[in-house]
């Protein structure tokens, strides 16, 4: 199993939102999150977030939670 620094990174932050879950589940499920508030993947796509990013800048993660709420 390979698992870069970057990804684990990005599970983190999906861990916030779901600790619960394993972290591939929660990086799944918040990125279902995401596709379910409308305009927010798009929102994040215009600032640098593609689907290979794997990490949230500042300014995105206030785009989330002002969209999801606070994990």
């Amino acid at each position: 199993l390979y698992s870069s620094a970057a990804s684990d990174v990005y599970k983190r932050q999906a861990l916030c939102y779901f600790p619960d879950l394993n972290p591939q589940v929660a990086y799944r499920k918040l990125q279902y999150w995401i596709d379910y508030y409308p305009h927010l993947r798009e929102q994040l796509e215009k600032m640098g977030s593609g689907l290979s990013c794997r990490t949230y800048m500042p300014a995105q993660v206030q785009l989330i939670v002002g969209a999801i709420g606070e994990p």
